[in-house]
């Protein structure tokens, strides 16, 4: 049924069984038509959509009785309290963790829908729960931050669902580099208003002016005044295509530790040191399908190789631009980077090895049912002419056995067709076993190039 909503069909209604264990990260749009009273619940079936690999905002309808005031207090203290529908989900791991399993916090709203009748009750019974429930969360949510923010590494943290004080989104890595590009790009034309919010006061392309109004613009969207500024935007577009264009000569940047907000235990032996850092893009096509890398090179003055990760922390750091380079860059940036290209390639081609195994295997699979079904169906006619046989034998008249003959004639005709058939399929499976070795032979024909994107001198203060 996945597979269906996925491939065909464009609604699928399920029960609370969809909550669990089910990948629907393709699927951008989902309706609570019942609000479960347990948050872990809520936070099961939201989190079939809106989970790693999700490519689009996730958007959650939740149906509610307006004239029913034990449902309005339930998404109350869902919506304010354990906040589960703010931003990214910021507090509702924190939030959940404080309230255990959720079991008797249901059990608590049971009692309350069954024994509470009038406006009264129902608002006295749910501010008791509340009050009782306020201490816990406040005081979990005030120590897992605190842990969160002093303790752990940037990595640490931007896999982290968490909100900051003043209740700001953290954005995705992939959201803050775009931001930092927009800032970069947009440098004299917007007002930066936060990590991730701008508003643009003039539209430095022609090309897009049109389409691109002033205003608020945000990422996420947080208020319904601002513009969502993401890729497919006109802007954003527009900023990324211009920056790409853009040639970068080599220059000598000194990176700040000091003035980095967070904490990277990665960075911190290199803190005094200097050397050379080069970024190219890696593009190979196999497969009928075109993949781009980047490749990041980098190594001490001392001869010391930084691995892809903590260069990559390296660009995150404050930088500031020292002077422009007129020194060749040393060799051994090449050696790196083709080591990395060399690694890029194998990976890719022990990917498609699994690729075609697969492939292979579901050939296989689907031969052997043919196979299996064929032989079960010539079995079951071999009974039949048996029946037929001893039918034929303890027959009194002449007519009936004649009638018998016939039967167990029509009968071994009918064996041998399916006989017949069992043979074609093998013929087919090996036809269709060729075809498959000559496709991915087609397709195993890589092509690789390179391009270089720029080329710095380090120091790290």
């Amino acid at each position: 049924m996945i597979e269906a909503f996925r491939d065909r069909a464009t609604l699928l209604i399920a029960t609370e069984s969809a909550a669990e264990g089910v990948n629907l990260q393709f699927a951008p749009l989902g309706v609570n038509y019942d609000l479960p009273w347990n948050p872990q619940r809520v936070e099961q079936r939201i989190g079939r959509c809106h989970r790693y690999g999700q490519q689009h905002d996730v958007v959650v309808v939740n149906f509610l009785n307006r004239c029913n005031a034990a449902d309005q207090r339930v998404f109350q203290l869902l919506a304010e309290k354990f906040r589960l529908f703010d931003g990214v989900f910021g507090a509702s791991d924190e939030v959940l963790g404080a309230i255990g399993s959720g079991v008797d916090f249901e059990k608590r709203i049971a009692t309350i829908y069954q024994k509470c009748r009038q406006p009264d009750e129902i608002r006295a019974a749910f501010d008791t729960l509340q009050l009782e429930l306020s201490f816990e969360i406040n005081e979990a949510m005030t120590s897992t931050r605190k842990k969160l923010l002093e303790h752990f590494d940037d990595e640490v943290r931007e896999k982290l669902k968490i909100r900051n004080a003043d209740s700001v989104a953290i954005l995705g890595q992939f959201e803050r580099r775009l931001m930092r590009l927009t800032r970069q790009e947009l440098s004299g034309h917007a007002e930066f208003l936060d990590e991730g919010a701008f508003r643009l006061l003039s539209v430095p392309y022609p090309v897009v002016a049109k389409k691109t109004p002033p205003g608020r613009y945000d990422l996420p969207r947080r208020t319904g005044e601002a513009h969502l500024c993401r890729i497919g935007h006109p802007l954003a577009d527009e900023v990324i295509r211009t920056a790409k264009e853009r040639t970068l000569d080599p220059a000598e940047i000194a990176f700040s530790y000091e003035d980095h907000e967070g904490k990277v235990t990665i960075l911190e032996p290199f803190i005094g040191q200097s050397g050379w850092l080069a970024a190219s893009r890696f593009t190979v096509e196999a497969l009928d399908q075109t993949e781009d890398y980047l490749i990041l090179a980098a190594h001490t003055d001392a001869g010391e190789a930084l691995d892809e990760e903590t260069a990559r922390r390296l660009l995150s750091l404050p930088g500031t631009l020292v002077r422009n380079l007129t020194e060749s860059t040393p060799p051994s940036l090449d050696d790196i980077a083709c080591k990395e290209q060399a690694r890029i390639s194998r990976d890719i081609s022990e990917r498609n090895a699994q690729f075609f195994e697969a492939e292979a295997a579901k050939l296989d699979n689907w031969a052997e049912d043919l196979k299996m079904g064929l032989e079960r169906e010539i079995k079951d006619i071999d009974r039949q002419i048996k029946e037929a046989r001893r039918a034929a034998s303890a027959a009194l008249t002449l007519e009936e056995k004649l009638a018998g003959q016939k039967q167990i004639k029509a009968l071994e005709a009918h064996r041998k067709e399916r006989r017949c058939s069992l043979f074609d399929a093998q013929d087919e499976i090996d036809a269709n076993r060729e075809r498959l070795i000559e496709k991915i032979e087609g397709k195993l024909k890589s092509e690789s190039s390179e391009e270089a994107l720029f080329t710095i001198r380090w120091s790290v203060t």
